[in-house]
């Protein structure tokens, strides 16, 4: 059986989320709360989202994660995904109807050029 994990650290208006093994409903009841707070506190947020050891979403999750991307469609100014390549097409055409957020994919050794970029 493969657990979810999904650590999470606040630098500023910079939100980084470590999202390993298969997102479930109940990772986004624990996500989106901080989110939000984030969003209340500097209106517009940047996302650094690692994947290791990612599977994607379960459907509930997913579906979570639809209904987030639709509310906060304008927050979310800039995100890096820093994973494995296989899924960068697949999240391009998924993300990009669901945000207006600039959004950049990295390899895991390109991690300091991730943070850079939502920095500048």
């Amino acid at each position: 059986m493969m657990t979810t994990h999904v650590d999470e650290a606040i630098h500023g208006n910079l939100l980084e989320v470590r999202l390993t093994g298969k997102l479930s409903s109940d990772d986004y009841a624990r996500f989106v709360p901080d989110t939000e707070a984030l969003i209340n506190r500097y209106g517009k947020i940047r996302v650094l989202a690692i994947l290791e050891d990612f599977h994607g979403w379960n459907a509930g999750a997913l579906w979570k994660d639809i209904q987030f991307d639709v509310h906060h469609f304008s927050d979310l100014e800039r995100i890096a995904i820093v994973g494995e390549k296989r899924w960068h097409a697949w999240m391009a055409s998924f993300c990009k109807p669901f945000t207006a957020a600039k959004i950049r994919y990295f390899g895991h050794d390109e991690m300091a050029e991730a943070r850079q970029w939502l920095t500048s």
